[in-house]
């Protein structure tokens, strides 16, 4: 009779939805790893198939898709790909989201609406993932929605790096958009050597997503280089008038940060009319196309996706990437 004493050896497979193969292909080159092949199309009523072309059985499976539009297609391909690897005995199932989809729908403003995110992650649980790894999650109360471990991963470290390389020696205030992302705003501080917070107050009809009513300026922008910081840009309204507001308190230059470049509709334009020097953002999303302007910046999420996913697999510590920022 063979010998059992040997303990296998693990694998790990890295597999990429449709939505984003590109930044699946930069994460497999960092890890050393090729993308799994598959079969992926749609039926003629718009069903979704997924077949993976290799055994899968007791590897250890990195799912990778990118949430942009249309988002409802997206995530039911990730749903159908977790499937298939859960009924092909993959052994453990992390799902990779890098832009946690419905995540502005995490709570319930009035009565009778859905708490979505709170779906989404029943929804991969049912699916059959054992973990979720996602990057700068709309509110950090998400990742308690997911029955399991969930990597929240910053992108806090690759913006900050950025801005204190290409504007060493400038007097720097950060700006948060609205009173809710002050405290991302002093993370910020922090990291870029201790200096001062200013932020936008601003007031919202309920009634009407995606549009501010009224702003002012509060803290210290005339003079300053102000490097205005949010979660993600949608459609560019609430940012383009925080820099137009900056500029008119007498802001010296005013740069955008963000780490989800969702940019619908007229987002392009308004962020490059808007007045700001530079708009630096990630590609937790697909930017390209009509999305592009002269001002935008977009940084690489993949080497720390990367980083993640090793360590996730060698079963250490994902919080040690952050040296003591997460």
């Amino acid at each position: 009779m063979a010998s059992m004493s040997g303990t296998p050896k693990k694998s790990l497979m890295l597999f990429g939805g449709r939505a984003y193969p590109e930044l699946a292909e930069e994460v497999a080159k960092h890890l050393n790893v090729t993308v799994t092949p598959q079969s992926a199309y749609e039926f003629a009523n718009g069903e979704i198939f997924v077949r993976f072309e290799e055994s899968v059985r007791g590897c250890d499976a990195f799912v990778l898709q990118s949430h942009g539009a249309p988002i409802n297609q997206w995530v039911m391909e990730q749903l159908i790909m977790v499937d298939a690897l859960k009924r092909a005995s993959a052994k453990r199932i992390t799902v990779i989201m890098p832009f946690y989809p419905y995540a502005r729908q995490d709570k319930k403003h009035r009565g009778r609406e859905p708490i979505s995110a709170r779906l989404i992650a029943d929804l991969f649980k049912t699916a059959g993932a054992d973990r979720i790894m996602t990057v700068d999650l709309h509110t950090a109360q998400i990742q308690g929605f997911f029955d399991g471990p969930v990597d929240h991963l910053w992108a806090l470290p690759l913006l900050t790096e950025h801005v204190s390389r290409k504007y060493r020696g400038e007097e720097i205030t950060v700006v948060s958009p609205d009173s809710g992302r002050t405290k991302l705003a002093e993370k910020w501080a922090d990291t870029l050597g201790g200096c001062p917070i200013a932020f936008i107050h601003k007031t919202r009809d309920p009634l009407k997503p995606n549009e501010v009513v009224a702003n002012r300026v509060v803290g210290e922008v005339k003079g300053r280089l102000c490097v205005v910081i949010d979660d993600m840009i949608d459609t560019g309204g609430t940012i383009a008038k925080a820099v137009s507001q900056l500029v008119a308190e007498g802001a010296k230059d005013v740069i955008v940060a963000a780490t989800h470049g969702v940019l619908s509709g007229p987002a392009a334009e308004r962020l490059s009319t808007c007045g700001a020097r530079e708009v630096v953002l990630t590609n937790t999303l697909p930017i390209s196309g009509a999305k592009e302007f002269p001002q935008l910046t977009v940084l690489s999420i993949a080497p720390l996706l990367a980083q993640a996913i090793q360590q996730v697999f060698e079963d250490g510590s994902v919080t040690s990437l952050f040296d003591g920022n997460a």
